[in-house]
């Protein structure tokens, strides 16, 4: 199975959107925040690993806080993900902190304090 192929693409999506339900609906941990999202998905051609990219929207130890927990749950994780998903090897996960959404929402919040405070031109 080649990296961009539509096979892969959308084993990635499928593996995407399970996980997101499995975090945010089936695990119970109280250090995982309720304000994570799966950014990304990256499952290895041969269906032996996957990549996730997690996102955590708040401050470093709730992002430290949902790792921890997200790495305690890894089993429980992969076994749902078996059950949902019919693969021939259910992957290995490993959990890479993505900061892209704070990224986005902190340049946002900078362009708008720089247009607020540009003199307001007059029009002729």
């Amino acid at each position: 199975m080649r990296k961009n192929s539509v096979k892969s693409t959308r084993i990635n999506g499928e593996v995407q959107r399970v996980l997101a339900e499995i975090i945010r609906g089936d695990i119970k941990d109280p250090r995982i925040s309720p304000l994570t999202s799966v950014v990304a998905v990256e499952v290895a051609p041969d269906l032996k690993t996957c990549k996730a990219y997690i996102s955590v929207l708040g401050d470093e130890k709730a992002r430290q806080d949902t790792y921890k927990g997200l790495k305690s749950a890894e089993g429980y994780i992969k076994n749902q993900l078996a059950r949902i998903i019919n693969l021939r090897n259910t992957p290995e996960i490993t959990f890479v902190m993505d900061q892209s959404i704070e990224y986005g929402v902190n340049m946002s919040r900078k362009i708008d304090e720089v247009i607020g405070q540009m003199p307001e031109r007059n029009e002729e």
